[in-house]
Formats: C-alpha cells, structure tokens, sequence
C-alpha cells in the first residue's frame, strides 16, 4: 500500500470517527453540526496556521550576514523540486531541527534552527531542507493541519457529549456513550500519529530525489536525533501538539516505532533511505544548492 493510500484510507477513519461522535451527540443533526464545525475550524487554521506556528517558535525571517548560503540553498533546491520557493526562517534554538508549515506550495515556509546550521555538514543540512520541500511540494503541511483539527474537534465534541449526557436513546446506551466519548480522542490522536508516521516516510522518500543523495538526509536523521535526544527544545516542549511538524521528534519521547509515536523510527528510516541507494535509485547530486554558508 502506497503513502498517499495509507493516508487517504486514515483521512477517511478520522471523518467517520467525528461525524460518528456528532452522531452520538445530537443525531443526524450533530453529523451536519460536526461536520459545520469541522469545516469552520479547519479553514481557519488553514489560513493561519503557518504564522501562528512560526511565532510561537519565536522564528524570524533567514536575512542578513550569515544567511545568505541557506537562502541560497532552499532556492536552489526548490527549483530542482520544480516548485515555489518557500519562505526561509531560523529559530534560535541549540537543538538540530526543522519544518515545513504552509496552507500550499504558493504559501509556505521552511523553519530550521541554528543548532541544525552548526551541528549538521552543507551536505546534510540540504538533505534536511529537501525533506521538509518534500512536505510541502506533497502538501502534507494542510494534511497534517487538517488531521490536528479533527483530533481537536473530536476531544471539543466528546467534552461535550461528557458533559450534556449525549443521547439517551443511543443504542449504545449512557454507559456505552460515556465510554465511546473516552475512546474517541485516543482513537483520533492514535489515527494522527499514524498518518504523520506515513506522510515522514514519503518525505523521506522524494527528500531524497530532490537533493539526489538518500545518504545526505539518512546522515541528517541520525544525527539530529543523537542531539535532540540530549538538547533541550523548551519552546517545543511548551508546545507538545506541533511536535509532530518537526523532521525528528524535539520532545525527550520514546524513539520507538509504536502507536504512540509521531514520527517513525529514526533506524527504520535511514534503513529505507540507504535501500534507495543499495538498489541503485540514487540520482545525481544536485551541483551547487550548498554553498558556503553558516555551516562547515
């Protein structure tokens, strides 16, 4: 089963466990109700999610001495990747890190921190920036948005539907109600870890096309997640629910592929990485999209 598969089959999972709970809720008239809220709440944070996620990490726009290579870099890039150049922004933060946040490839931006432009060689930081190219050329930053609000949405209804009673009449009956409302937004964060598990994996996948060297980004991988497992990311970690945006978890989390994981495992991920290359699929590096910058 294909990534885009995958994603589509738990997209529809999420949509039929909110509108199940509006149903619980209110009948057939909270399936229109959910389904309302649902698209109220989602263009809004399709409008604005990428600046509210940007200022809350504190980035500010990649201008001035010192940014010049970078700039030049998801330039370069972008071209090969046959798309817009996105917006460049830094975080001031000692942990190796980045993302992509954007409501379309017309309107988005690539975050990296200045840990990851002095931990990481030219070579990996482009691997890291075409990764998080890939997110947004496969517009995994609306998924990823669109998927948050669901999960939110459902815990709003379920806290509802805990505190109104729900429907008497249920066929599941008030103890079946009061159970469905507490399983519901585990079943809802469960189903948005995976479909953020897949949509890493296909970034991985066509990051590595566009830069033209898999071992770049698995290099990448494996030494962010050395750094982010030791180095604090206190804004991060004040904001749990975009943890899942960053290309390695920035939380002190488990590193183990399981349900409870946003992101794959870090060795699962090189592994595929370097099976790109042992099966003879790497591409020619890109020529001069890493240019002297702040880095090695």
């Amino acid at each position: 089963m294909t990534g885009y598969m995958r994603t589509a089959i738990l997209m529809a999972v999420m949509t039929a466990l909110f509108m199940g709970v509006g149903y619980l809720l209110a009948g057939p008239t909270g399936i229109v109700l959910a389904l309302a809220l649902a698209a109220g709440m989602n263009l809004f944070s399709w409008w604005n999610s990428d600046r509210m996620v940007l200022r809350m990490h504190g980035a500010r726009p990649a201008e001035g001495p010192g940014t010049e290579g970078l700039r030049r870099m998801v330039a370069d890039l972008a071209e090969r990747a046959g798309m817009p150049v996105p917006k460049v922004y830094v975080i001031e933060t000692a942990q190796p890190n980045a993302f992509a946040t954007g409501r379309n490839p017309e309107n988005a931006a690539v975050a990296v921190t200045t840990g990851l432009m002095r931990a990481l060689s030219r070579e990996e930081v482009a691997g890291v920036v075409a990764h998080e190219l890939a997110h947004i050329k496969n517009r995994d930053t609306l998924i990823m948005t669109i998927t948050a609000t669901f999960a939110g949405a459902i815990s709003m209804l379920a806290n509802f539907a805990l505190f109104f009673g729900g429907r008497r009449d249920s066929p599941l009956g008030l103890i079946g109600i009061i159970a469905m409302m507490i399983v519901a937004p585990l079943a809802a964060g469960l189903v948005q870890m995976a479909i953020s598990r897949a949509r890493e994996y296909e970034a991985d996948r066509i990051g590595a096309e566009i830069c033209g060297a898999p071992e770049w980004l698995a290099s990448a991988l494996q030494r962010i997640a050395g750094q982010a497992a030791r180095i604090d990311n206190n804004t991060a970690e004040r904001n749990p629910a975009t943890a899942h945006m960053f290309i390695i978890n920035p939380l002190h989390a488990h590193g183990y592929d399981n349900l409870f994981s946003t992101h794959p495992k870090t060795e699962n991920r090189v592994a595929a990485l370097r099976a790109m290359e042992g099966a003879g699929r790497r591409p020619t590096p890109v020529r001069g999209s890493a240019p002297a910058g702040p880095w090695g």
